[in-house]
């Protein structure tokens, strides 16, 4: 796992609600879910501010039911390491498989720190150090372990740090990834290779940006991505290049949808606070301020999602049951009025008319299914 580096939020009323607490970082992952629900303010606040989510769901009486277990974290950090063995040999072992190229050896930049001085800040600066030299002509063959790139958040700076970053192979820098999960025959886990390619998208979004900060061409960034994981039952690494096009496409589209964070949460109480050592009424109080959109997917990526959907419930809201009946439903924001309108207690207006309509219509279908009409 990457080393867990603060990001600089800005200062103001998103570290006032943070409290004393150092921030969370954002990763490729907490994007990755962000971008998913786009029109999620709650979501937005908290990542921007840095708040541990699980320990606030936790503080609220809403433990998070999923992540990685202690034992899959160590098998990931045992084949990374197996993966760097060597000044990477076993990546190296891969471009030339790959990418038909035939290199045979590399060095190794370890990014990790830059001379003894682990601030992402630092990092990035570095990183972009050695981005101008190697894609400014230069045939150095250096692979940058634990790069440091920046991509704009909801009007926040992201620290990311993906892998590895090869030399210019064949014309083209590749990210690379590593993950634990196997490739049995040439095959990994389709859901968690598309979890993957997204949260690798973000990284070569950020690369990108890299480039057109420093004037360096971006034709040279390949739009795929090396995929590292386990071949079959064994240790061995394998490798496959992942196209990441239709990815990217999204993520640009969904991070011009977000909105800035900072102005969001100057839109709460003063007396509001995300400090996770405050009282659970202070706390439900202040999260409940921030607006949120459910959906049940959220279950999947979110570890606030099991007291948004017990508030969503409270509240009947259209979106617990899923985004078909959220868009079915334009302008009735309970399914508890929808109900009313087909019982006749309320009169649809204009904006509702359409959507009553079609409710009338499925509720006439599901009578004739059951046999209750002719």
């Amino acid at each position: 796992m990457p080393p867990q580096h603060p990001f600089e939020p800005s200062d103001g009323r998103l570290a006032e609600l943070r409290g004393p607490r150092p921030p969370q970082p954002y990763t490729a992952r907490k994007i990755t879910a962000l971008t998913a629900n786009p029109a999620c303010s709650r979501r937005a606040v908290l990542d921007a501010a840095g708040i541990d989510k699980a320990l606030l769901a936790q503080r609220m009486g809403y433990e998070p039911r999923f992540g990685q277990s202690p034992f899959a974290i160590a098998r990931e950090q045992a084949f990374e390491a197996l993966v760097k063995w060597g000044g990477y040999a076993e990546l190296i072992r891969l471009l030339r498989e790959q990418l038909d190229t035939p290199v045979e050896e590399a060095a190794v930049a370890d990014l990790n720190e830059v001379g003894g001085d682990t601030s992402v800040v630092r990092r990035a600066r570095e990183t972009h150090r050695l981005l101008r030299h190697l894609a400014s002509g230069s045939d150095a063959r250096l692979i940058l372990d634990r790069p440091v790139l920046t991509l704009e958040v909801a009007g926040q700076t992201a620290y990311l740090e993906p892998h590895a970053l090869t030399h210019r192979v064949g014309g083209k820098f590749y990210v690379a990834e590593i993950r634990s999960f196997p490739a049995i025959d040439g095959q990994a886990n389709p859901a968690a290779v598309a979890q993957t390619a997204k949260q690798a998208a973000v990284s070569v979004l950020a690369l990108h940006h890299a480039f057109q900060a420093l004037g360096l061409d971006t034709g040279q960034i390949a739009h795929e991505f090396l995929l590292i994981c386990p071949k079959d039952f064994s240790n061995r690494p394998y490798g496959r290049l992942v196209d990441l096009r239709q990815e990217l496409d999204a993520l640009r589209f969904q991070l011009t949808r977000l909105r800035r964070a900072d102005q969001l949460a100057l839109g709460l109480p003063p007396s509001a606070t995300l400090d996770t050592d405050r009282e659970e009424t202070q706390l439900t109080a202040s999260v409940g301020a921030l607006d949120a959109s459910y959906t049940p997917d959220c279950l999947s990526f979110c570890e606030m999602a099991r007291y948004c959907r017990d508030e969503a419930t409270e509240c009947a809201s259209p979106n617990r049951l899923g985004s078909v009946v959220r868009n079915a439903l334009p302008g009735i924001d309970s399914t508890r009025t929808a109900l009313g309108y087909l019982d006749g207690v309320h009169e649809p207006g204009p904006a509702e008319a359409a959507a009553v309509t079609q409710l009338r219509a499925a509720e006439r279908l599901r009578r004739r299914r059951r046999g209750d009409v002719a």
